[in-house]
């Protein structure tokens, strides 16, 4: 073996030891300001290569500063440019970013409008309107607390930035398990933009793109915006006259973003942001009886078009939302304010039953339905408003610092309706349960910077958080009298929590660099109220708090023509906050587990190859574990007697508790044991133009639906395909381009519902389609 390979071999491996952390350079503090003085933003800033075929250094805001991702002592990924490009070809919402770096789960009960991030194993399966996260989502600096917010269309974005483990420091509440930073294109002074039309299959139509021009010296404004279409694909095989939907599975997504940055001088800029969106489409479909019992296959005979039901299907949502970002140099010391302010509505409905009646023989179906269930969630009334305020030093020296204050405010109100498929008319009934949810929290932060030598950087922060949260939940219904009450129950909580990071890098070589990390995270307590019946009340989770432990190696390659990043991580969560299902009517229950663990590994790579050719790769290994003897739950619709009519649990049973059974042991929720990603683009000059063609692939192993195990409730592994294939000419001005997503059209069960007749949700099937862009 050669000096140069066993060198390389050896700093590789010392990537599992390390301790101690880093702060800004100042010159790269000076090169964020000279870029945002020229109206670049520094979030999403790349240096060019100095030689051609090496890597762009890539420029992430993980710790609140413009830094080299090389540089951040933490395990963090970015998505972006023909990555992100193919990614969401033919209109790809969030989700498309699933697996496409490591530890990165994102799925939904609800299609587009409602994505539930997982990292490293940790996220929440509640579906209610109101429940909260473990990951973080900040859009544009600004948290988006609701679900609803989140599903905000990728278009005009900069760079995705996946940051794994707990963030608690620096972006506070809700994110133990990790932060999803998503930056957008920002106004720059000079006239830009660009089109992008698209067509599909499905009567697929898209459209996106931006207008970038400088209204003065001091004045840009960039407008971007999408309008994504497509036509329903699935038919109604039985439907009511004049009562059911009669086709699924369309949708309308427009959606913008008017910016304008403002800049009287070097030394103070103020950027403005207003954004809204506009959904309309279908709820996700609930297929009855789909899954094969004793299996996880489905069944056979399955047709994805054809969707019997006797119930009404569409969905809606609103979001407005906008933002001010001011900057103010001093001699020293950088002054931030930043703030925000989000509503939105919401109406979704559907035929939860999964079908067509409540009778167990034919016409009726598919299969047995056993109880009709039609239902409607609506967020009639939802705002948000966050404020920080942040100071920053921007002087030469060791030591740098980052201090700041944060104000959190949100309101929510939740109706949950029922109706009745089965009447004439499909009236609602009068039965209907209403939450409202009342958040504060404040907190103070900071963390510190210094450089012990010219290799050995280190940081600490520190960050308490004070959560007040008041909880309101009723239910409308016929007593026992044929009276009509109102049943009234209401929670409240104060917590208070310190969270803290201990980090560093050590430059083992110019080409490498070590680090290592330790950080605490908390998500403040849960509450839901989605009350079924007169006698039911509203559970809470009280605050989970994770303690995690990380190591690795951050080197670039072969004349930095490729880089390579490994870490090393185990964490522990106390008081873990976990959703179970509470029998046939399909509610949450919150609770918490006195301790869950995670450990596991994660890789990230990516090459220039030469000769056209270059690739990206990432592998990550996820192995969770629910430690509590104790905790219990309701299984398969908690038909205790109905034995052989739903699915088959193979968990210990709680003795003295029909129906349910013992999770101690358990993986978590949707949270696979094993991710892998890989494309690889091949580039060459023809007529004048540029020649590609990029394909993308995701692996994930199996993985539960719900707390507890089945057969029938285990998504299958997948893997998932995808390619573009395109010519650019005139200097790439224009483009023209084919894409396929799910190439190989795999077909597999998602998720599922707690009813007892193996009611599921399935994933996307393929999608084709052609694309036209000019540059200007």
């Amino acid at each position: 073996m050669s000096k140069i390979s066993s060198g390389f071999a050896v700093r590789s491996l010392i990537a599992l030891a390390v301790a101690s952390a880093f702060p800004l350079y100042p010159a790269q503090a000076a090169e964020a300001e000279a870029a945002a003085a020229e109206g670049q933003d520094a979030a999403a800033a790349t240096t060019a290569p100095a030689v051609k075929g090496q890597l762009e250094t890539v420029i992430v805001t993980a710790q609140r500063r413009a830094e080299n991702i090389k540089d951040v002592p933490m395990s963090i990924a970015t998505i972006k440019g023909d990555k992100l490009d193919v990614l969401t070809s033919g209109a790809g919402d969030i989700r498309v970013l699933s697996g496409r770096s490591p530890s990165l789960n994102i799925e939904s009960d609800f299609g587009r409008t409602f994505p539930r991030f997982y990292i490293r194993g940790l996220g929440n399966t509640d579906f209610d309107l109101n429940a909260s996260q473990p990951v973080g989502y900040v859009m544009d600096d600004i948290v988006q607390e609701n679900a609803m917010l989140k599903g905000f269309p990728v278009f005009d974005v900069d760079q995705v930035e996946v940051l794994r483990g707990p963030q608690g420091t620096l972006f506070g509440r809700n994110s133990p398990a990790g932060v999803i930073k998503l930056d957008s294109a920002k106004p720059v002074f000079k006239q830009e933009g660009y089109l992008q039309l698209g067509i599909g299959n499905y009567s697929a139509k898209n459209a996106e793109g931006a207008f970038n021009f400088p209204v003065s010296d001091t004045v840009a404004l960039r407008f971007s915006g999408t309008t994504q279409h497509r036509d329903d694909r699935v038919h109604n095989t039985n439907p009511t006259p004049g009562k059911g939907t009669q086709d699924f599975e369309g949708y309308g997504d427009n959606a913008f973003r008017l910016q304008a940055l403002v800049q009287p001088n070097k030394d103070l800029s103020a950027l403005f942001n207003y954004h809204q969106r506009n959904y309309h489409g279908s709820a996700t479909l609930f297929r009855a009886n789909i899954i094969k019992q004793g299996t996880n296959d489905i069944v056979e005979g399955f047709d994805y078009g054809s969707y019997p039901s006797d119930g009404v299907n569409y969905q809606k949502l609103e979001t407005k939302g906008g933002s001010m970002r001011l900057k103010y140099n001093l001699a020293d010391i950088t002054l931030h304010s930043i703030t925000g302010y989000e509503k939105l509505k919401f109406n979704s409905r559907a035929d939860v039953d999964g079908g067509y009646g409540a009778v167990f023989a034919p016409p009726y179906g598919p299969g047995r339905i056993p109880f009709p269930v039609e239902t409607a969630d609506l967020l009639p009334n939802h705002k948000q408003f966050t404020q920080e305020f942040r100071a920053e030093s921007n002087y030469k020296g060791p030591l740098q610092w980052i201090g700041g204050l944060f104000y959190f405010k949100e309101n929510i109100q939740i109706d949950s309706i029922s109706f009745n498929s089965l009447a004439a008319g499909n009236p609602q009934n009068i039965p209907y349960a209403r939450q409202f949810q009342d958040s504060k929290s404040w907190a103070a932060f900071g963390s510190l910077n210094y450089t012990v030598t010219d290799k050995l950087k280190v940081r600490g922060g520190l960050r308490y958080t004070d959560d007040n949260k008041d909880f309101r939940a009723s239910r409308t219904d016929f007593d026992a009298s044929n009276v009509l009450v109102t049943v009234p129950h209401t929670l409240s909580s104060t917590s208070h929590n310190v969270s803290w990071d201990l980090s560093g890098t050590y430059e083992l070589d110019k080409n490498t660099n070590l680090f290592a990390r330790v950080a605490t995270g908390y998500r403040a307590p849960s509450m839901q109220g989605r009350l079924n019946g007169l006698s039911d009340v509203p559970s809470m989770a009280g605050a989970e708090k994770a303690l995690s432990y990380e190591a690795g190696v951050k080197q670039d390659l072969f004349d930095k023509r490729a880089r390579l990043s490994a870490a090393v991580f185990q964490y522990r969560v106390k008081d873990k906050q976990l959703t179970a299902g509470s029998g046939t009517v399909n509610m949450n229950q919150l609770l918490n587990a006195d301790k869950v663990t995670g450990q596991g590994i994660e890789l990230d790579f990516q090459a220039n190859l030469g000769y056209g050719f270059s690739t990206t790769a990432g592998y990550s290994f996820n192995d969770t574990e629910i430690k509590d003897k104790k905790v219990r739950v309701q299984y398969c619709g908690n038909l205790a007697n109905n034995a052989g009519l739903g699915c088959t649990p193979t968990d210990p049973i709680a003795v003295g508790f029909p129906g349910n059974v013992l999770i101690d042991g358990n993986d978590l929720p949707r949270a696979p044991r094993h991710q892998a990603n890989f494309t690889l683009k091949y580039s060459t000059d023809v007529a004048n133009g540029e020649l590609y063609a990029l394909t993308d692939w995701s692996y994930r192993s199996g993985y539960n639906f719900f707390l507890y195990t089945a057969p029938e409730y285990r998504a299958k592994s997948l893997v998932e395909g995808g390619v573009r294939l395109g010519y650019k000419w005139g200097d790439g001005k224009y483009e023209v381009a084919a894409f396929g997503r799910n190439i190989t059209n795999k077909i597999v069960l998602l998720s599922a519902i707690e009813f007892d007749n193996l009611t599921g949700m399935l994933n996307e099937p393929r999608t084709w389609g052609a694309t036209f862009k000019v540059n200007f």
